[in-house]
């Protein structure tokens, strides 16, 4: 008689110990995000979001309307376009005096090592400033400024983006072989030369691949400035969901989706051109197929300048930068009250919660998604996942707010609910390709050894992508943070909400406590972030 063995998986109590402490360290932030699934169900916030969304069929065709619309999308293309531009331009001399394989002074002591380091972290902090700031915040402090229109959105793009983009350069750079480099150094050179003859012919594809993917994101971050006053389909979404116009607003929303897929294809294109470029060994920007094709978007650039007719030129002006100066000296010094200070940690915490719960919501959802997206249950299922993907990531997260707050109520729940939609798309896309990459074979060998479909997958399939996966959570939570902090702008609660009210009422000493916990939880967030990372 055989004696029947238990099989039981031997990490199953480490992962229940994990998931307590977990679920023990994410209660605090259930409560300060005010996290009631329950309202999502109540039958008044049923009815209230039930009536908005009839609201809006049918969708707005009249030629008016659609007229206005496409401008709209010109406009917000052309404003994706002319700020990674500039972006480019201001992170370009900031990567090559941020990255450390171009530094004379890493190569032995000299006269000039201390001064050179000193330059070399200040710049860092400045773009640590740069980026840690977000785009909407910019483009609010431009639109005060400047007045409405296009010209925030773009000057608001150039700054973050051009932050992110001389950091991503100087890593890109410093990752790969700096040997050609520094020995051009050595021999006399000057950071362009050691760039453009050490650095640039291996670095050069993946460069412009980044540049590329970055623009991407630009349609999207133009889109939400937009909300408020920086132009494009943005300031027309706005102005349909205040006049409670559904119609205007279901039309905008699918164009939304349709720019959204349109940018995500165009931008994995000119990757692969990119790529190919680089794989037959013509430098993109230098010569060959790369350099023709960077040369075909100059005109695009120039394009979207001469569309938006921003007059650059009249905001340096003195009377333009005068006043600019007495606005920026209103935020000193900052407000240092123990009350406010006591509200703005508050502000920060219910952000922190905001970001974390979302993220984490998201990456569930997501997860729950990327299988038939992956192709696990058939093509028909996948094409719809496909789609529900799609069609969340392409609605912004300030618009999930403003639906999110109409279902629960205002707070940072709406703000968790809004990051969890949006996101989900994000990662559930990512996830499906991570799955769709995995190496087959240890899944196969389960199988062939008589193993179920399920169990094959999560022992065979799940471990080969599972650092992948949370790498890219990770990732996301990062970027969260940021829109968290300014979810607030439509009642998600959160430091933006605080900064929104600070504007308003013209405090802008108190304003200037908010800006500056948003930079540090933001540069927190991404330590953090990193080290998870790298412990991956």
């Amino acid at each position: 008689m055989t004696a029947s063995v238990a099989l039981r998986d031997p990490a199953a109590r480490g992962r229940a110990t994990a998931l307590l402490v977990a679920l023990l360290l994410l209660w605090p932030l259930l409560r300060v995000a005010e996290f009631e699934p329950g309202a999502i169900f109540a039958a008044q916030n049923l009815r209230t979001i039930g009536a908005f969304l009839a609201g809006f069929l049918p969708p707005e065709t009249g030629r008016e309307f659609l007229a206005l619309l496409l401008r709209a999308t010109l406009e917000t293309l052309a404003i994706a376009t002319a700020g990674i531009a500039l972006a480019f331009v201001l992170a370009f001399p900031l990567a090559l005096l941020t990255t450390r394989a171009l530094a004379a002074a890493e190569i032995g002591p000299g006269p000039g090592r201390t001064r050179a380091r000193l330059v070399h972290h200040a710049l860092r902090a400045l773009l640590t400033v740069l980026r840690g700031i977000p785009e909407l915040v910019w483009a609010l402090l431009f639109v005060r400024v400047f007045g409405l229109g296009p010209a925030a959105g773009v000057l608001a793009l150039a700054l973050t983006y051009g932050g992110m983009l001389a950091k991503v350069y100087s890593e890109i750079l410093e990752a790969g072989e700096a040997r050609p480099a520094r020995a051009l150094l050595e021999a006399g050179a000057g950071r362009l030369q050691a760039l453009c003859y050490g650095l640039l012919p291996g670095a050069a594809p993946e460069l412009t691949s980044y540049t590329v993917y970055r623009w991407e994101c630009a349609v999207r971050a133009s889109v939400v400035m937009g909300f408020v006053g920086a132009g494009g389909l943005g300031q027309l979404m706005d102005q349909a969901m205040k006049m409670l116009n559904g119609g205007e607003a279901a039309t905008i929303l699918l164009v939304f989706l349709a720019l959204v897929l349109a940018a995500d294809a165009l931008s994995a294109f000119l990757r692969r051109q990119v790529a190919a470029a680089g794989t037959r060994g013509a430098v993109a920007g230098v010569g060959g197929r790369g350099g023709a094709f960077v040369a075909a978007l100059l005109p695009a650039v120039a394009a979207s300048f001469v569309f938006l007719d921003l007059g650059l030129g009249a905001l340096f002006t003195r009377d333009a930068l005068v006043q600019a100066g007495d606005f920026l000296r209103a935020f000193f010094p900052p407000a240092f009250a123990a009350p406010w200070l006591a509200r703005v940690a508050w502000g920060a915490l219910e952000t922190l919660a905001i970001s974390a719960l979302g993220t984490l919501l998201a990456a569930a959802a997501g997860f729950l998604l990327a299988l038939p997206a992956a192709g696990r249950y058939g093509r028909p299922a996948g094409a719809a996942a496909r789609f529900l993907l799609n069609a969340l990531r392409s609605v912004p997260e300030l618009v999930w707010a403003t639906l999110t707050a109409l279902a629960v109520g205002l707070g940072p729940f709406a703000g968790v609910l809004a990051l969890a939609l949006h996101t989900g798309g994000v990662l559930g896309r990512l996830f499906a390709e991570a799955l769709q990459n995995a190496p087959p074979t240890p899944r196969d060998a389960l199988l062939a050894a008589g193993a179920r479909p399920t169990a094959a997958f999560l022992y065979g399939t799940l471990p080969e992508v599972a650092p992948q996966l949370l790498a890219y959570t990770l990732y996301r939570w990062e970027m969260n943070i940021r829109m968290a902090a300014i979810l607030g702008f439509v009642g998600a609660g959160g430091l933006g909400q605080l900064l929104y009210f600070e504007l308003s009422l013209f405090r802008y000493g108190e304003a200037s406590t908010v800006i500056a916990a948003m930079l540090l939880l933001s540069i927190a967030v991404d330590a953090a972030s990193a080290a998870l990372r790298r412990r991956l």
